[in-house]
């Protein structure tokens, strides 16, 4: 396409050249004001001369047009899924796309599609103007003919109308739903990420009806916690609700909230809420018993208190009843063994009772020793560390606190050197399972620590025994007494490992864990099913010291449900690991185990309103001069308009036609020659002298 205009090119610089264009005008307005003759062909020539300085010159340019560009938005985010919105979108889109290549010898397409394809998309919504404008940053903004977004209206990365940088315009919006539609949803304002264990918590909810004619007063509000039993509440509709809970025990709480539906609503999924609340204790309350100063009593000490977050009370009784020696009481500076305040009033203050080579001398009164056992049953933790006196008539298992303790001395003791060996039930058991030194770390399957050299005898007569010593006599033994824990250990030499003896051995993280046991921390449970989401799959961990169901049933976010086998890893652990497909909350069912996991974000904005909307896109489709549809009113029709023309009217939208073009060749032809220039000045100037001659 061959293109031709006119064009100047000053043969001087412009200053000089206005000076002689002003020169010139003064001459021929003095020429003409004293009506001298040959005026009119003097201002010819003059001006001949003044426009031959201006070297005009004719411009052919050959020119290819370009195609300006558009682009199609369709949403296929989840949030169109609801209420048949995704086949009004495509059926729309695929009658757009047609008509637009029909246009196709002016205009280049870009069909872009939105859709999340991690379970990590969504948690802040749809996004389809950031995807927009990366469409188009290759296109220069002579070239855009405007876009147009097929969607229900809710998208989360709208800018503000004032800010439309990289926006083609026009930005047409099709919106698919009702202007009107029902729906309820429950949402959570305040939650706390982490609570006290034993301590309340709150979190306020609210349940918000929408397009209802008849409005209720109050909604049914299911509450469920790590997958046990539902509970039920009745919480006001339109208002925010506080509700508290207590958390039970350490590490993730997972509490699944829903509210009862209504009729005519688009989607239950926003009807529920997951929180992940993570419990932490505050103070590990301690009371340290010692019956009788010994080499060991140290260790415990000093182990305890190493930990900021225990609080240990210790009493080694160093003065039994029957100490008789004429002291007056007055001169002592021992004090006196608080039993009634200890045992009686603050028993239930402490998570963790210790006996340390306690034996009966008189000081516990047989109704407190009773009183341990009831603080055991009622969720307490008691350990037990053995000395030789528990073979004795004076062993506290001579007491109330044999029903609760799980091995019963046969009066023998062993004084020889023997290394602590871990059972078949003990490798399964995460109390003693990997101990540092152990004997998974040998290929002979032999520890690698130290000996000890003393061992109370005991037969197991319940729990789980972890740990033999000499002559296979069970050393560590632990049980469940009604709602609490009971850990024994029938030796008094675990000193020896701090004290590096023979190398030492893990005493440290072996009383750790057998503290978190007792304290029910979910890490260390020996019966329990987890569940959790790494690098796009689900791993399902089961540990069980007993016989196990060998499938797990899945419970997909949408309902529905599989089975998966589980395959041993170890000792007491099977697993398997299932690829993640859906966003939201699985749930894993092993035998009357229950356990959570969440893919992606628990309560995504992308399903917080379904509701299909054009209040959040009008703003910004106005700021570029588009338009806003319903697609229930039909389809708009497509138009190619002038710039600076009307884009949209009542059945149709138009693309701007920008008539872009690129320069291919370009040829510059002289106007005036200089031999017809020097023609007509000098003709001009002859006829002019001859006119005033005559």
């Amino acid at each position: 396409m061959s293109w031709t205009t006119l064009d100047f090119a000053p043969l001087l610089p412009m200053p000089v050249l206005i000076t002689a264009i002003v020169l010139g005008v003064v001459v021929m307005w003095l020429g003409f004001a004293a009506r001298a003759r040959g005026s009119g062909l003097r201002a010819i020539g003059i001006s001949v001369l003044l426009l031959a300085l201006m070297n005009p010159a004719l411009v052919e340019e050959e020119r290819e047009p370009l195609k300006d560009v558009a682009v199609v938005m369709v949403d296929e985010t989840p949030s169109v899924a609801v209420a048949q919105r995704n086949e009004a979108i495509q059926k729309s889109a695929d009658e757009i796309i047609a008509d637009l290549e029909k246009m196709s010898t002016t205009l280049d397409l870009r069909v872009v599609r939105v859709k999340h394809e991690n379970v990590s998309d969504g948690a802040n919504g749809s996004h389809l103007i950031g995807p927009l404008r990366r469409a188009i940053r290759d296109v220069p903004a002579r070239r855009l003919a405007g876009s147009i977004l097929l969607t229900d209206g809710q998208v989360h990365d709208v800018p503000d109308a004032s800010d439309v940088t990289g926006l083609p315009a026009p930005m047409h919006v099709l919106i698919a739903g009702d202007r009107n539609e029902t729906d309820r949803r429950l949402i959570v304002s305040r939650a706390p990420s982490y609570g006290i264990v034993g301590k309340e918590i709150t979190m306020t909810v609210r349940v918000e009806d929408h397009g209802r004619a008849e409005s209720t007063t109050d909604a049914a509000l299911t509450i469920r916690r790590d997958g046990g039993e539902e509970e039920t509440r009745r919480v006001p509709v339109g208002s925010d609700h506080t509700l508290t809970f207590t958390l039970e025990h350490g590490g993730p709480t997972v509490f699944e909230l829903a509210v009862a539906g209504i009729a005519g609503e688009l989607t239950l999924a926003n009807n529920r809420a997951v929180l992940s609340v993570n419990g932490v204790r505050d103070r590990l309350r301690v009371l340290l018993v010692s019956g009788e100063p010994h080499a060991g009593e140290r260790t415990w000490r000093n182990l305890l208190k190493s930990d900021p977050s225990v609080d240990l009370v210790h009493f080694t009784i160093l003065r039994p009843p029957e100490k008789q020696d004429g002291t007056p009481i007055n001169e002592l500076s021992l004090i006196s063994f608080p039993t009634r305040e200890l045992f009686e009033v603050k028993l239930q203050e402490f998570d963790l009772v210790i006996f340390d080579r306690y034996r009966r001398r008189g000081v516990l009164p047989p109704v407190y020793l009773q009183n341990i056992v009831d603080y055991i049953e009622g969720g307490g933790a008691l350990l037990s560390a053995a000395g030789p006196t528990f073979a004795s008539p004076f062993s506290i298992y001579r007491s109330a606190l044999r029903k609760a303790l799980p091995g019963e001395p046969t009066g023998g003791v062993v004084t020889r050197g023997y290394k602590p060996q871990v059972t078949e039930t003990g490798l399964s058991h995460p109390v003693t399972a990997a101990l540092p030194a152990g004997p998974e770390q040998h290929a002979e399957g032999k520890p690698q620590w130290g000996r000890w050299f003393r061992q109370i005898e005991v037969v197991a007569k319940r729990g789980h025994t972890l740990m033999r010593g000499a002559n296979a006599s069970p050393l560590l033994i632990l049980d469940r007494v009604g709602e609490g824990r009971v850990a024994q250990v029938t030796s008094d030499h675990i000193w020896l490992w701090a004290r590096g003896f023979e190398g030492g051995g893990p005493q440290a993280e072996l009383l750790r864990r057998l503290a978190h046991w007792l304290m029910k921390e979910p890490e260390l449970e020996e019966n329990a099913l987890r569940a959790s989401v790494r690098d796009g799959n689900l791993d399902i961990e089961r540990r069980s010291v007993d016989p196990i169901a060998p499938e797990a049933k899945i419970t997909n976010p949408d309902g529905t449900v599989s089975t998966i086998a589980l395959t041993k890893r170890g000792p007491g652990r099977y697993g398997a690991i299932v690829p993640v497909t859906q966003t939201g909350l699985y749930s894993v069912g092993n035998g009357d185990l229950i356990a959570m996991a969440a893919a992606g974000t628990l309560n995504p904005l992308e399903l917080a309103d379904v509701r299909a909307t054009e209040s959040i896109l009008r703003p910004i489709a106005a700021a570029t001069k588009g338009s806003v549809n319903w697609l229930r009113d039909g389809t708009p029709a497509l138009r190619r308009v002038a710039p600076q023309r009307r884009t949209a009217g009542r059945d149709w939208i138009g693309l701007v036609a920008n008539e872009d073009y690129l320069v291919t060749d370009v040829r510059r032809i002289p106007a005036l020659p200089g031999l017809l220039i020097l023609f007509l000045v000098l003709a001009t100037a002859a006829l002019a002298w001859r006119r005033e001659g005559n």
